[in-house]
């Protein structure tokens, strides 16, 4: 009798010394949790704990509240996914129930654990940064909160990544064995290949867009956006949709055929995910009121993000077809 992902296979009993590894790993992932969610209570209750005077988040009460609520939530989702992740019980949750928050945690994260140090690189080097509401305004949040906040999402993302790769490796590692040449032909099904296509034609545009600006170009960018501090996350970004789209394209197409399957899988993964999910983030934080229109971003900057989150929807979606059918194909001895 064989098994298949969908029927969830027990994974391998881990040995007391990985046991012990994954605790002190939850441990380490709720407890970077705590400064986040303890400001964003905070704040909800009315403090203005690190939020200076003149700040833009003292002039729209409710929605500051709605803001600090939602992102309250998904923090909170951390501590969920790892007691998910390291109890008994998270071994009979069904696999994309699981996989997308995950996918969504690795989205979000990635670019700060790619973005925070290099930001401080900069400013280390001498380079301006971009903290402020606007020209000649205060900070929209004094500066010890930036490393606080950050700092905990970096240990968050550390902790949980490693949580979800030994659980992975336990419960869903014969997916991604061997090198791309061993993978049976038609994993990835023609419409599905005709979706890496489009995502890949589909990113030239906010590629060519970030690169612009991470090379210094101001066209669609408001005043507080043009310091080096920005024009080096927009690098950053560029390097996840490129990562993205080649690893898709790398798994529906069978090129570089010697990588192991983890490679462009992992490319694929969090390239995906970071794409869609700061996109869509960025989108939903436009949509926010503010006093004045000038502050909103421009149509280039609104054009560029709903395309990066296109892109990442619909890259992600052949990483999910590929996982899919390889997981229909794949069998383990009982």
């Amino acid at each position: 009798m064989t098994q298949t992902l969908a029927s969830a296979p027990s994974p391998a009993i881990a040995s007391p010394g990985t046991t012990r590894t994954r605790r002190l790993l939850r441990a380490v992932a709720v407890l970077a949790c705590l400064p986040y969610v303890g400001l964003k209570v905070a704040w909800i209750a009315g403090s203005r704990a690190g939020i200076p005077e003149g700040s833009v988040l003292l002039d729209h009460r409710a929605t500051v509240i709605a803001a600090n609520g939602l992102t309250l939530l998904l923090d909170s989702c951390v501590i969920v996914l790892a007691l998910m992740l390291t109890r008994p019980w998270g071994l009979r949750v069904p696999a994309w129930p699981l996989a997308f928050p995950v996918w969504v945690a690795a989205g979000l994260l990635a670019p700060i654990m790619a973005g925070f140090p290099l930001q401080l690189l900069t400013r280390a080097l001498g380079g301006d940064t971009a903290t402020e509401s606007g020209p000649g305004r205060e900070p929209f949040l004094d500066a010890w909160v930036f490393g606080i906040v950050y700092t905990g999402f970096i240990v968050q993302g550390l902790a949980l990544g490693t949580l979800f790769v030994l659980y992975a490796r336990d419960r869903w590692g014969h997916l991604w064995r061997g090198r791309v040449w061993e993978l049976p032909v038609g994993v990835v099904r023609t419409p599905y290949r005709a979706l890496a296509l489009a995502g890949a034609v589909l990113a030239s545009f906010p590629l060519a867009v970030r690169l612009y600006w991470a090379c210094g170009g101001t066209a669609g960018l408001g005043a507080g956006d043009r310091t080096s501090d920005f024009r080096v996350l927009e690098g950053m970004h560029v390097a996840f949709l490129l990562a993205a789209v080649g690893g898709t394209l790398l798994l529906a197409f069978h090129r570089a055929r010697v990588l192991p399957v983890t490679v462009p899988l992992a490319a694929a993964w969090v390239g995906s995910g970071a794409a869609a999910c700061w996109g869509g983030w960025v989108l939903l934080a436009a949509l926010l009121p503010v006093d004045d229109p000038a502050d909103r971003p421009a149509q280039l900057m609104m054009l560029a993000y709903a395309g990066q989150m296109t892109v990442g929807l619909l890259l992600a979606s052949v990483g999910a077809h590929f996982l899919a059918r390889r997981s229909a194909t794949s069998r383990t001895l009982p």
